[in-house]
């Protein structure tokens, strides 16, 4: 039976078994440095010890890659990925390019330039494969040879077992120039955090503005259940960053539990550090119902409390403000933003951190 690629070459998943001069790498090598997960050698966002006390769906959801990145410098002619995943997390409203794939972009002249996104080996057929351990072997090839700084961002959504970087045996493979800010920045909060439903994992907000400003950051959205949980927020106080931006409004399960918990984090992470930019947001919504607005105001609450006490160090930025470029169009599903939404979010965000890094 003939499928979409046989009439139209453009979907067809390129793989890096074709036969060409290629050296692969594990990631854990040098030169590779890898950024945005706690425990690398596990491809976690979080330790075990520390995910198992916040909850059963945090030690879960810590295992997806949200954030994670590989960076490097090569003059390879061409650049291939083979990755193992140990299932597919397929969701009806998310593109697997987004949950599953690897985006790749290179960094030039201050910019940054999305050159691919890597797909699974097996392309569709994954869905016929749902919980089966899963595999990818893909190749991104270049005109021309030249020296480029690599960034290649990890899936969103899924659980990753292994992965390998190639390039042409006789290239250079050098490390990655860094970020010229050096600033890390922390985002804490829901499946809207963790990227749900990006179309690929560069186009989820806190990627966006990572490569805005050229900075480091942690994803520390756990979808469904980023509650403000004690053992979280005690983590999140002892991380070393310099900027904290948190919303988890979606996840908090009454608005007696937002009120319980969104001022107590905050002045958890605010002990631990007196002086660290702090921004605070509700949910990414244009229209509000009665229920969300009560939550709006107990999030304006907290930051207006901290502002009466003197604090010089805390922002606010407004569920219309995170969604002014999209209003009503920016979600998939009525609350995950698609990638409309996303760029709404990163413009808001991005205008709040400005004057911060």
């Amino acid at each position: 039976m003939k499928t979409l690629k046989d009439y139209d070459k453009n979907f067809d998943v390129f793989t890096a078994s074709s036969g060409k001069d290629i050296v692969f790498r594990n990631v854990f090598e040098e030169p590779f440095k890898i950024y945005g997960l706690i425990d690398k050698e596990n491809y976690r966002r979080l330790p075990r010890d520390i995910s198992v006390k916040v909850s059963e769906g945090v030690d879960a959801l810590c295992q997806n890659t949200a954030g994670g990145r590989v960076r490097f410098k090569t003059n390879s002619l061409y650049i291939a990925l083979k990755a193992f995943v140990p299932s597919v997390n397929l969701m009806p409203h998310m593109a697997l390019a987004g949950s599953l794939g690897f985006d790749v972009y290179e960094r030039k002249d201050g910019e940054y330039l999305y050159l691919s996104t890597m797909f699974p080996g097996w392309g569709i057929d994954a869905i016929n494969d749902i919980g089966k351990r899963g595999y990818f072997d893909c190749l991104v090839e270049f005109k021309e040879k030249r020296m480029r700084d690599i960034t290649i961002n990890f899936p969103l959504y899924n659980n990753v077992d292994d992965i390998f970087i190639g390039v042409e045996k006789s290239s250079e493979l050098l490390s990655g120039d860094g970020y010229t800010n050096k600033k890390t920045v922390v985002y804490y909060g829901s499946s809207i955090t963790q990227g749900g439903c990006a179309s690929r994992p560069g186009n989820c907000y806190p990627s966006i503005l990572s490569r805005r400003f050229d900075n480091d950051f942690y994803n520390m959205g756990f979808s469904g259940n980023a509650k403000g949980e004690d053992e979280m927020a005690n983590y999140i106080a002892g991380m070393p960053m310099d900027i904290f931006v948190y919303d988890y409004d979606h996840n908090a399960p009454s608005v007696a539990h937002l009120e319980a918990t969104h001022e107590k984090m905050f002045k958890t992470v605010r002990k631990a550090h007196p002086d660290l930019p702090i921004v605070i947001m509700p949910r990414p919504k244009y229209y509000l119902n009665d229920d969300e607005k009560k939550r709006r105001d107990i999030i304006l609450k907290t930051y207006n409390n901290a502002v009466s006490s003197g604090d010089k160090n805390v922002y606010y930025i407004d569920n219309k403000d995170l969604t002014a470029d999209c209003r009503d169009e920016g979600t998939v599903d009525g609350c995950h933003p698609n990638d409309f939404g996303f760029a709404s979010m990163a413009k808001a965000v991005g205008s709040c951190l400005e004057g911060l890094m």
